[in-house]
């Protein structure tokens, strides 16, 4: 008998890919470069052309048995050694090789990370807005994903929220900065107060409460935004990390965790992941993706198209009338919309080839999210879509 849980998953499809399907299909009608599709965040910019070359040289290079074979279950001790030395050199970290575990991308170092620092029944912290999917992670683990309030201010943490929904259930935080929708970095400030409520909360409640930071988007940032990293300010911390966005792999799958050496069992921790992976096959990335990224740790692609775009549309929206937070970095905008319901201010939008994503799933009603990954000619040609689309809907003529 198929699993009944799983086929009421297909009545419950992300919005976000279903726009993306109808984006696609609207655009063999008109033509895709006339459908200003802001919908799925995917990169696009090629990818960093030293992973290209030394990807080339591995296959070429190489013994194809090794290249080809199964890695390590922990990942390849020398693709965890470097990774480790570029952390500690980048941010002053003391990671050793043990303290790394590679993973098919952020999301199977969040699969990992969550499994191993939560039981079921545990609750699970995160800040609204955050990425759907987060529903999915933590709630298929058996723990319970529990939302504070958003910010709208400035996207940052809301503490009083924060602090009224701990209690001793909490076995995590799960925290997304840069944040995928809002675009917002959580500043030193932010992360120092953090930390220090979880630290007296650690006491209070006698057992660990770990931070699960989600980093995918470390690299994209914006006018020298203040992005500190997470693990430097807080013992129990785990570091989720992919290279589908710096170095524009998101097909690759490839990305870790970093183990914070000061935390509880820090030298078995990659270990236990090792086991988990037993129970969920998400083990094991390709060989020789963990050996090309190896040699290009600190590299990534050219990430500036994205800042431009963000200007651009930053300035329009302003211009129309929108209230919107400037982003610190990522390829997201997240204005408020120009109704209460954004799913209907999303579905006018259509009318008008502008596919923009609702913010309900988000955990932030009233909004909508703009993936900005796209190419600056068709950002551009999108504004007379949004000035016909406001002028008609809403009455609003740009300034």
């Amino acid at each position: 008998m198929i699993n009944e849980m799983y086929k009421a998953m297909l009545t419950g499809k992300s919005v976000i890919r279903e726009l993306s399907e109808y984006a696609t299909e609207r655009g063999k009608v008109i033509g895709y470069e006339n459908v200003f599709d802001y919908s799925l965040g995917n990169p696009s910019v090629p990818c960093a052309d030293e992973f290209t070359q030394a990807l080339s040289d591995i296959v070429k290079n190489s013994d194809p048995v090794a290249v080809h074979g199964y890695s390590p279950s922990l990942g390849i001790t020398s693709v965890r050694t470097a990774v480790a030395e570029s952390l500690n050199k980048r941010f002053g970290m003391d990671y050793e090789t043990k303290h790394i575990f590679m993973t098919s991308g952020a999301a199977g170092a969040l699969a990992h990370a969550l499994r191993a620092v939560t039981k079921p029944g545990d609750e699970v912290l995160t800040f609204a807005p955050y990425f759907p999917e987060y529903n999915e992670y933590v709630n298929k683990t058996g723990a319970i994903l529990k939302t504070v309030k958003p910010n709208t201010e400035n996207f940052q943490i809301n503490f009083n929220d924060f602090e009224a929904c701990l209690n001793p259930n909490v076995a995590a935080v799960l925290i997304n900065s840069p944040n995928n929708p809002s675009g917002s970095v959580c500043s030193t400030e932010t992360i120092k107060k953090l930390a220090e409520i979880l630290e007296a909360k650690q006491k209070e409640f006698g057992h660990d409460i770990f931070i699960i930071s989600d980093e995918p988007y470390r690299e994209i940032l914006f006018d020298g935004a203040d992005s500190p990293y997470i693990s430097k300010f807080y013992d129990n911390s785990l570091s989720c990390y992919s290279f589908s966005k710096s170095l524009s792999l998101p097909g690759e799958r490839i990305g870790y965790v970093a183990v914070n050496p000061r935390c509880t069992d820090s030298d078995i921790l990659a270990v236990i992941f090792g086991q988990i992976s037993r129970g969920i096959g998400h083990n094991c990335p390709a060989s020789s993706i963990q050996l090309a990224v190896s040699k290009v740790l600190d590299k990534t692609s050219d990430l500036s198209v994205y800042e431009r775009n963000m200007n651009l549309i930053y300035d329009k929206l302003v211009s129309l009338g929108f209230e919107v937070v400037k982003p610190g970095g990522t390829f997201y905008i997240f204005p408020k919309a120009l109704e209460e319901d954004a799913k209907a201010f999303c579905m006018k939008a259509k009318k008008y080839d502008l596919i923009l994503v609702p913010s309900d799933n988000f955990g932030c009603p009233g909004y909508f999210r703009m993936a900005y990954c796209i190419d600056t000619e068709k950002v551009l040609r999108s504004f007379d879509a949004f000035d016909k689309f406001v002028k008609e809907e809403y009455g609003i003529s740009g300034k």
